[in-house]
């Protein structure tokens, strides 16, 4: 979890995200950001993330997209 966040934060640094549960609904993170997120993700933790778990629920928190990249790691 450490390192995702880490990421994140050279994503967009001015979001608290311990807290923040909105992170696609409020814009933190736009289609752009996502597609970086993605690319940073699937190198670092070395997972595929498939299409279709490019969803705003995977993305809308730390804890999910940490849920997710567990889940994709199995």
């Amino acid at each position: 979890m450490e390192k995702l966040l880490e990421i994140l934060e050279t994503i967009q640094p001015d979001v608290d995200y311990d807290t923040c549960t909105t992170l696609v609904t409020d814009n933190y993170l736009d289609s752009l950001a996502i597609l970086s997120l993605v690319a940073e993700l699937e190198e670092e933790f070395d997972i595929e993330i498939p299409t279709v778990e490019i969803v705003p629920a995977n993305f809308n928190s730390a804890q999910s997209i940490w849920k997710m990249v567990q889940r994709l790691e199995e």
